[in-house]
């Protein structure tokens, strides 16, 4: 099987995993997966989060999915145990599409390392 249809396959076994969990069964976008992430990251499940908040448990989801390529590297943990990372690498100018696939396959091996699925 071709990486790319590999990675569909798995990208679309996830969403419905997850979307079945957390969404009642409608689709999560990729968005809403990214939240998970950092929540999940941030190990504070069982609590609300202001807006700003949520931007920031984004902004570790992309981290943490982009620091296995070597673009971040995690730093510490704040008094409020909120992770922090650094920038190793800029990102490369990325097309949309692209940035989509590298996100989707960073979000796929994030949930394959973790054994959520395989």
């Amino acid at each position: 099987m071709a990486r790319d249809e590999k990675l569909k396959e798995r990208w679309e076994h996830l969403v419905a995993k997850l979307s079945d969990r957390f969404a009642e069964g409608e689709d999560l976008d990729i968005d809403g997966i990214i939240y998970l992430i950092g929540v999940q990251e941030l190990g504070q499940v069982h609590r609300a989060f202001k807006k700003d908040e949520k931007l920031d448990l984004m902004h570790i989801a992309i981290c943490r999915l982009l620091e296995p390529y070597g673009y971040y590297e995690f730093e510490y943990f704040d008094d409020q145990g909120w992770p922090h990372y650094k920038m190793k690498e800029k990102l490369p100018s990325l097309k949309a599409g692209e940035q989509s696939v590298l996100m989707k396959e960073a979000i796929v091996n994030y949930f394959l390392v973790s054994e959520y699925i395989d």
